[in-house]
């Protein structure tokens, strides 16, 4: 297991009483016992403002707001990115894609270089993504395609390097009890 982690809860409530929040706290509490080092954030306890030009985009680290600095910092730092979220109408929360936006910048996640295609700066991370969901989990892979997970996957992790990228799927979460939820969360 990698020794550095960052943790986004992306699910956009604050309140713990969700999936996604069991989800994280226990994959940290199992990173914790193995050693690892942990930099977790809740996106439903983040204030930040969403990107609305190209311009603010290029504006690289220099744009980024002071709110999100500490998990542009982390993303840096960490081995391992661990993503957790809800499938929402069809794709991932707009506050977690806002947060995405903020945090993968020019200058954090690729550089542009004379030579063309730019130099991804995350080269040699992992990542795993959680994905919560109340469709079964086989229509979303195999009906749908998955299209949330492999815009992420593609345009985000990959394209700043993170090459090896697991995926979990969680399908059918409505139906789950309380008594399934309690060997999660």
């Amino acid at each position: 297991m990698p020794k550095r982690l960052v943790v986004v809860q992306g699910h956009p409530d604050a309140q713990s009483a969700r999936l996604c929040h069991a989800l994280a706290d226990r994959y940290v509490e199992g990173a914790r016992l193995a050693g690892a080092k942990i930099r977790r954030f809740d996106i439903g306890q983040i204030e930040f403002p969403l990107l609305r030009t190209k311009a603010d985009f290029d504006l690289g680290r220099s744009g980024t707001p002071d709110s999100l600095a500490p998990a542009e910092e982390a993303l840096v730092w960490a081995e391992h990115l661990m993503l957790i979220y809800p499938h929402w109408h069809g794709t991932i929360p707009a506050l977690l894609k806002g947060f995405i936006e903020q945090v993968f910048r020019p200058g954090i996640v690729e550089k542009h270089v004379a030579s063309g295609f730019p130099k991804r700066l995350l080269a040699g991370k992992s990542a795993r993504v959680m994905v919560t969901m109340g469709m079964p989990a086989w229509a979303y892979l195999w009906y749908f395609c998955a299209p949330n997970l492999r815009s992420l996957e593609g345009k985000f992790l990959k394209f700043s390097g993170i090459r090896s990228v697991r995926k979990s799927l969680f399908g059918t979460v409505e139906n789950a009890s309380d008594e399934k939820g309690e060997s999660v969360g």
